[in-house]
Order: structure tokens, then sequence, then C-alpha cells
């Protein structure tokens, strides 16, 4: 008589079990490891709570950690694999260890397994997940940078046709300004033939619209500047060269401050150190690091421009490091000195006292 030998159900309590995820928009690649052994490599929906599922299953009771590279994404995969009870972390790209044959032979699969035993061996460090509150404030900062960045190109596209055409602007509009009687100028121009007056027009048109979007951001940001971020707006603006757009940048790209133990890994985070080729006793210092975080440190350096003009400490040591360095150099440092003006005002909730030099 033949008889059916029923297993009971693993419990893996006291086991940690790893997750390596490659983000696709349609697909996901997941390799799974435990602490000495593979389990597999597969693919499944972009859906965290399959994923879920499937370890629960497989790996009951087990304690769960996944990692996947920050991109396209963004940060609701890793709320949702908290809520799944998956302690995760994301990671920069450029940080996750790397071999040369990985490199060359580069695909979904490899990539998850990379991060897997990556995560597992411990040498991953996540990057810091903002709330979902700050990131919506935030895009609403960075939409405005898209905007002011797409009038520069509408502006590019109509003084190329109006040169490429030899139609002479008059004097007065001259200028990087565009007033409304220059648009209404442009407007009123008719080329040679409808096609012409039609392209120019459409262009005009453009411009306008991108213009009266951008009105429309700026309204929610000041806002926002008079009522969420009233009083950090203040503390900001209490420091020279901070107006209300840096003010509402620096508070909406930092979020908590106090996850910079120091002033030089603020820095980091920004921009402001420089790349270090090391070698035996050969050792160079390059140009600014092209690690940072890219809408941070144009409008440090702008902010870093006004303050050393109103600031006479500042104004003071640029002076000085004008004296031994080129004042494109100088101003990083004021930058550096600004910058831990708005960690010391961020941290200690204090207005800024203007010191004399």
């Amino acid at each position: 008589m033949k008889t059916t030998q029923v297993s009971e159900k693993p419990d893996f309590s006291g086991e940690s079990i790893y997750v390596g995820i490659d983000v696709h928009k349609k697909q996901w690649n997941v390799s799974i490891m435990s602490a000495f052994k593979e389990h597999k490599t597969f693919v499944q929906p972009p859906e965290p709570n399959v994923l879920g599922n499937y370890l629960k299953e497989h790996f009951p009771n087990a304690s769960y950690y996944s990692t996947y590279e920050a991109g396209f994404c963004g940060f609701w995969i890793h709320d949702a694999l908290k809520k799944e009870g998956i302690e995760n972390i994301v990671v920069n790209p450029s940080d996750v260890p790397t071999t040369d044959k990985e490199k060359k032979q580069k695909n979904d699969r490899v990539d998850s397994r990379k991060l897997c035993k990556s995560l597992r061996e411990k040498s991953l460090t996540g990057i810091y997940v903002p709330t979902q509150e700050q990131l919506e404030d935030r895009g609403a900062m960075r939409l405005r940078k898209k905007l002011v960045g797409d009038i520069a190109r509408c502006k590019n596209r109509i003084k190329g046709m109006v040169n490429f055409y030899g139609i002479k602007v008059p004097v007065e509009y001259d200028s990087a300004y565009w007033p409304k009687p220059f648009i209404a100028w442009l407007m009123g121009l008719e080329l040679t033939q409808p096609s012409g007056t039609f392209s120019l027009h459409i262009l005009v048109g453009e411009l306008e619209g991108i213009q009266k979007l951008k009105k429309q951001v700026e309204r929610h940001l000041i806002q926002l500047a008079r009522q969420k971020y009233a009083i950090q707006v203040g503390l900001l603006r209490s420091i020279p060269g901070i107006a209300l757009i840096g003010a509402l940048t620096f508070i909406t790209e930092l979020g908590d401050m106090k996850r910079f133990r120091r002033l030089d890994d603020l820095c980091s985070y920004v921009g402001l150190v420089p790349n270090v080729y090391s070698s035996g006793d050969t050792r160079h210092v390059g140009h600014l690091t092209k690690r940072r975080n890219p809408y941070l440190q144009p409008i440090l350096i702008q902010c870093a421009w006004k303050a050393a003009s109103k600031d006479p400490a500042l104004l003071k040591a640029y002076q000085d490091w004008c004296k031994t360095m080129k004042a494109n150099k100088a101003i990083v440092r004021v930058a550096r000195k600004l910058l831990n003006r708005i960690r010391f005002v961020m941290l200690n909730q204090k207005k800024y006292q203007l010191m004399k030099a």
C-alpha cells in the first residue's frame, strides 16, 4: 500500500532573504538569495505586492531585504515594498560595485544579481528617500526651472529665425529682456510668404504660452512661501544673497538638514568638492565634481555672487581669495561659506545676524 508523505511548511524565522530588483516600466528582473545560497532569478510584473506574496509563500517568517537603483520610477516602489514588510534601500547606480566583465556583458539578469549580491555583502549604502510631501513640492520648484529653460529655447528659435531672414530688430528691443511691445512687434511682422509668417507667429505663441504657465507656477510657489514654508523662508532670507526662489529651492531640495552630519557631507551632496586623483606621490585636484545636485549647485553659486556684494565679511573673503586665484574659483569658496550659514540657520532655527568684516 502506497503512502503519501506530507512535509511541513518550512519556517524561516531568524533567516535573512535578500532581493535585488532591476526595475523597468513593463517588468522587473528579480534575484533572490539567502545568506549562503542563490535561490533564483526571474521576471515578474512591476507590482510590489506580487513580490511580497512570493516571498511570504516561499520564505515564511523570514526577514526580507531588497534594493533597487534610483531612476525614472522615483520612490513609490520603496514605499510599497515597506508596506509589504520588506526592508528596502534605494541606491545610487554609480555606487553599485561593478566588475569589468559585468560592464561588458550587461543585461537585466546580471544587474539584478549584482544588486542582490552587493546587498547580501552589505556593500551598498542607501540614499535619502524624501517624503511624498517634499517630492511634490520639489517637483513644483523643478517645474519652474524647466519652464525657464523652455522659454530660453523658444527665444533662441525666434532669434534664429529672425536672423536667418535678415530681419533687423529695433535697437530698443535688442536685449535679453523681451517686453510686451517687442512681442507685439514680432506678432506684427509679415514675411514674404504666408508659411514664414505662420511659422514665426507659432513660435511667438508658444513663447507666450510658456510664459503664462511660468507665472502660474510662480504664483503657486509664492503661496507656498507665504503659508506652508513661511517660517523657513523667513529664516533663510535673513541671510544676505538669498531671495524667495533660492530659499524655496534649499528647503525642498535639502529636506531634513539633520541627515548631513558634517558640513563636508552637505558640500559633497551639493557638489562643492573637487575631483581628486591620487596615486603614490602624485596628487591632482581637478574641477568641481560632476556628482552633484544639479538644482542646488547653480542657484547656490548665484546666491554666492549676490552675497559677496551684500555681506561685508564675504566680500572681504572674496577679495582675499581673488589675490591668489581666479574669480570663478574664489566664488566657490564663498558658496561654501554661504552653505555653512544655510546649514546653521536650518539646524538652529535662528535668523542669521549680519557680521561686519
